[in-house]
């Protein structure tokens, strides 16, 4: 194939990518519920973020919420607990920002498998900082930034929120501050990243919340169990539960990213230069 071939081949499998994406009768069909795309993100690993979203996710569930979790490496769809619809990591699978055309396409044959009225969606980036983390953060409509109190989270988080601010134009965070071992640590943190934030960068942190300090949430990880259901009367599955509700009660959206069939449109966009 010559190249003059090759990138009109490539640019039609590009256009049909776009005309699927914009077929609301599979992407969307029979909803007109806008659900709300959350990415929680973090700038290193070991500050419990996937813990994070799987007993946010959890506690919406319990609340009557459709959710649906992402996993940011992306993979097959399964069934989770509460009715929570979950897209796994799949071994062997490319950065979605390196995907092909065609490989594209695959994918979003799995996603027109999907019913389009979910409540919530919750991406579960990778730790650190990559070009798949910021991708995903673009395409999402709120941030979630997860931490702990440890300095060097602290730090890493702050330099996450500053490559997005400065590079990528995102201007608003929501902060999430881990195993905290007193009431006022999580505040703390959030103080921290404030000042240091009003001083460098034009950017807002919304404090969502502390998520306590407890052993129990090893345990709970360790058996690949959900720490709201094994403990429900925990300190930390409250925390978290007050944390959900309070997601659902902010309804504020400040962009035009409220549909999913507009995330996968955005996050496919992103992927093609656009």
């Amino acid at each position: 194939m010559t190249e003059a071939n090759e990138h009109a081949d490539q640019a039609g499998t590009l256009r049909s990518i776009s005309d699927r994406i914009s077929d609301n009768s599979k992407m969307n069909a029979g909803s007109n519920k806008a659900a709300r795309v959350l990415s929680v993100t973090s700038g290193k690993g070991g500050v419990g973020k996937t813990a994070v979203v799987s007993n946010i996710a959890v506690s919406l569930g319990k609340m009557g919420k459709k959710v649906l979790i992402i996993d940011a490496d992306l993979g097959l769809l399964v069934d989770g607990p509460q009715g929570i619809k979950i897209l796994p990591a799949g071994s062997g699978v490319q950065q979605f920002t390196h995907l092909d055309a065609s490989h594209k396409i695959r994918f979003l044959d799995d996603l027109e498998n999907l019913p389009g009225d979910y409540d919530v969606v919750l991406i579960d980036t990778e730790a650190g900082i990559s070009e798949n983390v910021t991708y995903f953060n673009q395409a999402a409509q709120d941030i979630l930034v997860v931490t702990t109190p440890e300095p060097t989270a602290i730090t890493d988080a702050y330099a996450l929120m500053k490559l997005l601010s400065s590079q990528y134009h995102e201007k608003r965070f929501n902060l999430i501050v881990n195993s905290v071992r007193h009431g006022d640590e999580a505040l703390d943190v959030y103080r921290k990243l404030t000042m240091v934030s009003n001083r460098y960068l034009d950017i807002s942190i919304d404090f969502l919340g502390g998520i306590p300090f407890d052993r129990k949430m090893y345990e709970s990880v360790r058996q690949q169990k959900v720490m709201v259901e094994m403990y429900p009367a925990n300190k930390v599955s409250q925390a978290f539960t007050k944390l959900a509700a309070n997601l659902v009660a902010d309804t504020v959206q400040n962009q035009p990213k409220g549909s999913l069939q507009f995330f996968w449109k955005r996050l496919l966009s992103l992927g093609n230069g656009a």
